[in-house]
């Protein structure tokens, strides 16, 4: 059964894509709960299309930072990125284009909050971007990709950027020696918890053996969990760079609708009267990006 043609041509027109074989957003934008809830049989659901379109997403916001910032070093190109592919960074994204109101979902999840669960909206959006590149191939997905960070690009580069847990433990084991030194490993265990509230474990090996757990409401959080443990017990925990991260915000302009971050040269002017802990949250409220700041 598919989506009304009035959501799927919502998507569409927000994303700036129109799909040859519209079968593929209709599965993008239907969650498992749904097909529960219908009996599954032949109905699909998006997950396998969050699965690709996850990829997909790694890969051309990889390429866009590569291109954009061509002097920055390895570790910086994977802590921006760290930060524009997250489930907090893709939710911020489904909420300004409004993808919630097209999703299918099933009554439980609907009572549940789920159009406004960080992670089932950043999954919805994987799976539109899986499904624009099943149907137009890389250089579609490149276009929606572009448009749908086009004001994240230059926030990215002024934006101090957290190291996440992930991040600093494979520099923790890279700097190690002997048998301690490589890459760690991450598994994910089977989710757990309910339908509309799953919970996933995630336990990642180090080159030594040595095996830690994480919990999270995402993938992507349980694996940072997991990290965390592991430089916890390494002793390579850095809790006052935590707690500074934690207190760091943003400034913005209720007159303007605009929003700065640390380190611009507006950050400080005198019309600046409301503070975000976030960019997110700063969107979430309607404000936008500072432009003139940006880099040229």
């Amino acid at each position: 059964m598919p989506l009304p043609g009035e959501s799927m041509r919502a998507v569409m027109d927000t994303i700036g894509y129109a799909f040859r074989d519209e079968s593929l957003l209709s599965v993008a934008l239907t969650h498992s709960s749904w097909v529960n809830e219908q009996g599954g049989g032949a109905l699909r659901h998006n997950e396998r299309l969050e699965f690709l379109g996850d990829a997909v997403f790694e890969l051309l916001v990889t390429e866009r930072l590569f291109t954009l910032f061509p002097d920055a070093r390895e570790g910086d190109l994977t802590r921006l990125r760290s930060s524009l592919v997250s489930t907090v960074s893709f939710a911020a994204i489904a909420r300004r284009i409004g993808l919630a109101d097209s999703l299918r979902m099933g009554r439980g999840e609907e009572q549940q909050g789920g159009r406004d669960r960080d992670p089932l909206l950043a999954d919805a959006l994987e799976a539109v971007l899986g499904a624009v590149y099943l149907d137009g191939g890389l250089p579609a997905a490149r276009g929606v990709v572009g448009r749908l960070f086009e004001d994240r690009w230059p926030a990215a580069a002024i934006m101090p950027v957290k190291k996440d847990y992930k991040t600093r433990l494979q520099e923790c084991t890279q700097r190690l020696k002997g048998a301690s030194r490589g890459l760690p490993v991450y598994a994910q265990a089977e989710p757990s918890g309910e339908e509309h509230a799953p919970h996933f474990t995630a336990e990642v090996t180090l080159p030594d053996g040595r095996r830690f757990t994480g919990e999270g409401q995402s993938r992507r959080a349980s694996e940072q969990m997991a990290a965390r443990q592991a430089l916890e017990a390494l002793g390579a925990l850095d809790e006052r760079a935590d707690a500074q991260e934690k207190t760091a915000v943003l400034r913005g302009s209720k007159k303007s609708g605009i929003y700065h971050f640390p380190g611009c040269r507006c950050y400080n002017a005198a019309g600046n009267d409301v503070e975000f802990r976030s960019k997110e949250e700063a969107e979430k409220k309607g404000f936008r990006p500072c432009r003139v700041c940006s880099p040229r």
